[in-house]
């Protein structure tokens, strides 16, 4: 079983919540909205392997090392990742040729800072936004996700509340 931490829209925010929480993780992932690449520096050295896209707010610093899309299998599950992606039955129109040429199991999207799991039947999918684990937006608590790969399938999935946004 590879071992996975969610996060999104951090906004050039971490703190010590985020850091404990991801600490037994084999890969983090982030779902773009960095803030700065110093943000992306940390989260690197917190895990063996991390994979990230950039969004919407990231400048070149962040460009330069994180793509706009990432389509990677793990443990036999195709997941396809980027920042602005939109939900089941609300996919943003971009992301829809993605997923017909990805045919993803697990779909990840970041941007919208409400955490979200829901399955797709019709494309026969997995959607996970974490919803934002920064102090920048409108949401009220900030929210991270852990989760496990194993054998193709999801599994262990929890929703891990990192407190106030502003607190």
């Amino acid at each position: 079983m590879t071992r996975i931490g969610l996060l999104s829209d951090t906004h050039g925010y971490l703190d010590d919540r985020i850091a404990h929480h991801l600490r037994d993780c084999d890969e983090i992932w982030h779902a773009g909205d960095f803030g700065d690449a110093r943000v992306v520096d940390e989260l690197q050295s917190l895990a063996p392997r991390f994979r990230g896209v950039y969004g919407n707010i990231d400048g070149t610093d962040v460009r330069r090392t994180q793509p706009l899309v990432q389509n990677f299998e793990v443990e036999g599950l195709r997941v396809l990742m980027t920042h602005i992606g939109g939900y089941p039955g609300h996919y943003a129109p971009a992301a829809r040729p993605l997923l017909a040429a990805a045919q993803p199991g697990l779909f990840i999207t970041g941007h919208s800072h409400i955490l979200r799991v829901m399955p797709d039947k019709k494309l026969g999918l997995l959607h996970l936004n974490p919803g934002a684990a920064g102090r920048h937006g409108f949401h009220q608590v900030r929210t991270l996700l852990r989760f496990g790969i194993e054998a193709g399938k999801v599994v262990d999935l929890q929703a891990v509340e990192l407190g106030k946004r502003a607190g």
